[in-house]
């Protein structure tokens, strides 16, 4: 018997070497190789599985109407761009017990309702576990196919003979291929299981939804390339604390990408949140200091978030700077500039910025209204609550122009507001607003004199 060779291939990009790096020549990322066994194959083995695909001249390509088939939540359909497209492989990552299989197994049944058939492998539980789960949510569809199976093979040969619709694979580390010496979830097992699936997603137009886990700094596990592999990557984001989740759309080649979708996670399941900006304003309390209302566009859906900010006096000689759901270092820019061009004396102060219900921010059109709740608390002076505040800070303390300013404009008077603060260069081009008192300002001083 040969014996067993042994590499060390980089969990990022998948760069192999024969021996152990601390960095990574390739995405220079540290202490990212792992000892895998080689199992390169003897040349010719896999050539003759494979059909010889022929180029095509493009204007020969016929091209037919994209069709999609809804997954039964508006809010999932939105994040896909419309619906599921035919062929597709689409990765949905989280946190454990944040609610993929839950999510996916109420897919399936919505998707069986239709008269589709739907074929659930799962790695990780006994088929009666999912019947279990599936009674729980109200899931009795006799179109879903269940199976509790991690080789790859097998699972192939049960696609084969069942023909599904949808396939949904939870999840794809657990599965291996018996060829490869790997354990399963190493990158060469994950690589080949999700090439597999690619194939068969093109190949038999079969929409395939595989469910990856995480890392502790929130990346899916497994080589990189994975997530270059598949046509769409979904993240269901979320506070295990707390009953809403977040599905947003971090890749997408068939619709637009960064688009947000909320739910609700409740006894009998999920259920989408049809007004995100509504559910994240509920609770908001009205007349206290240091609350801006923005207006944060989140793929093509406006959507109105509460920024929070508590500046308390220090005696230390360094402050305390934290931030919830905004960038760090952009806040500390913030505070810089509100010191610089305004004037204020932050550096006896902790400051404390916080992002209500969960939401990230992260275009630069939330600049203004952070710089809003920042200067409330230091004054102790309230917001006006009937106030929607949008605009992008430069470091010279100038407001820039954003985009969409119309829609975000309109979502602000359907909720009720009367006041918007916005970018003068926005304000002289506004076109098809809603009957709302608009404020174009052209510097941070000029916005908070009609702010505060």
């Amino acid at each position: 018997m040969a014996k067993l060779k042994t590499k060390y291939v980089c969990t990022e990009c998948g760069c192999e070497s024969p021996k152990w790096m601390g960095k990574c020549p390739e995405c220079n990322q540290w202490n990212t190789f792992i000892e895998e066994v080689d199992t390169k194959l003897a040349a010719g083995s896999s050539a003759s599985l494979l059909n010889v695909a022929k180029p095509q001249k493009m204007n020969d390509i016929s091209m037919e109407e994209e069709m999609r088939l809804s997954t039964g939540f508006g809010e999932l359909d939105r994040v896909l761009g419309g619906g599921i497209v035919k062929g597709s492989l689409v990765l949905v990552g989280g946190d454990p017990g944040i609610g993929k299989s839950t999510l996916l197994l109420q897919l399936s049944d919505n998707v069986a309702k239709k008269g589709h058939k739907v074929l659930y492998v799962s790695g990780e539980e006994s088929a009666k576990q999912i019947k279990i789960r599936a009674q729980r949510m109200n899931s009795d569809s006799e179109s879903i196919y269940l199976l509790s199976e991690n080789n790859i093979e097998y699972i192939q040969q049960n696609i084969q003979d069942i023909n599904p619709d949808l396939l949904i694979i939870d999840s794809i580390q657990t599965v291996y291929n018996p060829s490869i010496l790997s354990a399963p979830g190493s990158v060469s097992q994950v690589r080949d299981a999700t090439g597999n699936l690619m194939r068969i997603a093109k190949g038999e137009g079969i929409t395939v939804f595989i469910v990856g886990h995480v890392t502790k700094a929130g990346a899916i596990a497994g080589p990189r390339v994975l997530e270059h592999m598949v046509d769409t990557v979904l993240y269901f984001e979320g506070d295990s604390h707390m009953s809403y989740r977040i599905l947003r759309a971090v890749k997408n080649r068939f619709g637009s990408t960064n688009e947000l979708g909320i739910f609700e996670m409740g006894d009998r399941g999920l259920a989408e949140v049809i007004n995100p900006s509504q559910m994240l304003l509920s609770g908001r309390m009205k007349g206290v200091s240091g609350s801006a209302i923005i207006a944060s566009m989140e793929g093509t859906r406006p959507m109105l978030v509460e920024v929070q900010a508590l500046l308390s006096y220090t005696s230390f000689g360094v402050p305390r700077r934290a931030a919830t759901g905004a960038d760090y270092n952009r806040v500390v820019l913030l505070m810089a500039v509100l010191e610089k061009r305004v004037g204020l004396q932050l550096q006896n102060y902790d400051s404390y910025v916080n992002v209500v219900g969960g939401i990230k921010l992260n275009e630069p059109s939330s600049d203004l209204g952070i710089i809003a709740s920042i200067a409330s608390s230091y004054k102790d002076k309230e917001i006006d609550d009937g106030t929607v505040i949008i605009g992008e800070v430069g470091l010279a303390g100038e407001v820039r122009a954003v985009n969409f300013i119309e829609k975000r404009i309109n979502e602000a008077y359907k909720l009720g507001f009367s006041k918007c603060i916005i970018p003068y260069n926005n304000y002289k081009n506004l076109k098809d607003v809603a009957n709302i008192k608009v404020y174009g300002v052209r510097s941070v001083e000029e916005a908070l004199d009609i702010i505060i």
